[in-house]
């Protein structure tokens, strides 16, 4: 069995948290900071993400070279990456290298030198980042929705950036950033695996214990779901369309239930849309539906990728099943069915020490909370039909739709 994981907050405010799994021979490492790219601007958009990049090319005791070697002569894994609210930087190790990954990724973290030479190169990589992200209207597409749904605060921002602000960053703007938003009531440090011969919690007060920062950075103004149209015309084959409706914030009670919503409308090869559209009707190579939880607010997308001939048909088709579901409604078994496989599906997720670091982790961060699999299922389980359609009537309302479309189509959205 598991311990159940060990939050403890160092005097500077930095919070740990620890989950000793003792039958297992590797431990994942993590460091979370609540800074993505919602904190930023329109002048400072993308530097969250350059960051990030910046932290593996070098520090005052190691070139970006020099890290990798590290990493490869244990066999290790070191990654990072960035969300709109979060960034993350991790490493997964056998469980006598604890040493050595906490002195690496501490490294980068406190000692990173933002070269200007360096900077410039990565520069061009970022650049490259977008140009690739421009060709995949697949990835477009969902990010055109959460521009126009969210254009008016800056969960609407990239979290590439633009070509613009990302010219204008030098070593100067990152040390600053980074001194006012990589603090330690807004860093959690995560560990899961074998702790057991690591001694993690009094080498991690050692090596985190003297981390200081200006001051504790504000949050962002509260965001909010506006409907919103948007197309980008691009000479390509297919259409990639988005339908978008109002979520809820992450971690709230109702978060279980718009998992069942999800899961019987769009979040699989079994669910009504992929069914009707794809494997009845042949209509779209790609069709499914994901919720997105934010602190403040949530937005729920259907993506569909087609023929632009059959653009009208499958989005008539998706309107009926989501109709459907109320002139229709679902019964107690089919509801259970859902549940169960949502536990299995978040059960067999955790199965590892870098899925449990990264639960953990994120929890901690996001939500100040940790939510053990117990509490998980107990969750899932609350959720009944009066629930559920309490839910699915507030998402699904016709003056509340959004629409962003990347492809060639004269294709406008009926409200009636």
């Amino acid at each position: 069995m598991t311990n159940l994981p060990e939050v403890i907050t160092l005097d500077n405010g930095l919070r740990v948290i620890l989950e000793d799994i003792p039958f297992v021979r590797s431990v994942s490492f993590g460091i979370w900071v609540k800074n993505g790219s919602r904190n930023e601007d329109e002048s400072t958009n993308g530097i969250s993400h350059f960051i990030e990049h910046m932290l593996f090319k070098g520090t005052k005791n190691r070139s970006a070279k020099d890290i990798a070697d590290v990493m490869d002569e244990i066999g290790g894994q070191v990654n990072a990456y960035t969300s709109k609210e979060h960034t993350c930087y991790y490493t997964r190790t056998l469980d006598t290298h604890f040493d050595i990954v906490l002195d690496v990724l501490s490294d980068m973290f406190f000692n990173s030198r933002f070269d200007q030479d360096d900077i410039q190169k990565e520069r061009n990589v970022i650049l490259e980042e977008i140009s690739m992200y421009e060709d995949t209207p697949e990835d477009i597409v969902h990010e055109l929705l959460q521009y126009a749904v969210y254009k008016a605060g800056s969960l609407g921002l990239s979290i590439l950036g633009t070509e613009e602000s990302i010219g204008a960053f030098d070593n100067k703007r990152f040390k600053d950033y980074m001194e006012n938003h990589y603090v330690p009531e807004s860093t959690v440090i995560a560990v899961a695996g074998n702790l057991s011969n690591c001694d993690a919690l009094r080498k991690i007060r050692e090596t985190f214990g003297s981390f200081k920062g200006k001051s504790r950075v504000l949050d962002s103004a509260l965001q909010h779901y506006k409907p919103a149209f948007i197309k980008k015309e691009k000479d390509i084959e297919q259409v990639h369309l988005c339908l978008g409706f109002p979520g809820i914030a992450v971690g709230t009670k109702a978060s279980y239930t718009m998992a069942t919503i999800n899961t019987i409308l769009g979040g699989g090869m079994s669910s009504r849309l992929f069914q009707t559209i794809r494997e009845e009707r042949g209509l779209a190579y790609s069709v499914y539906s994901y919720h997105t939880g934010f602190v403040d607010t949530g937005l729920f997308t259907i993506y569909a990728a087609l023929n632009p001939a059959q653009i009208g048909d499958v989005t008539e088709l998706i309107f009926k099943e989501i109709h459907g579901m109320i002139s229709d409604k679902i019964n107690k078994n089919q509801l259970d069915k859902t549940k169960e496989q949502l536990k299995s599906n978040y059960i067999l997720s955790l199965e590892s020490v870098a899925s449990r670091m990264n639960s953990i982790g994120r929890n901690l961060l996001m939500l100040d909370k940790v939510i053990t699999a117990d509490e998980l299922i107990q969750n899932i389980d609350k959720v009944d039909l009066d629930t559920f359609y309490d839910l699915y009537e507030k998402v699904f309302k016709i003056d509340q739709v959004s629409l962003s479309i990347v492809g060639s189509t004269d294709f406008e959205l009926n409200r009636g």
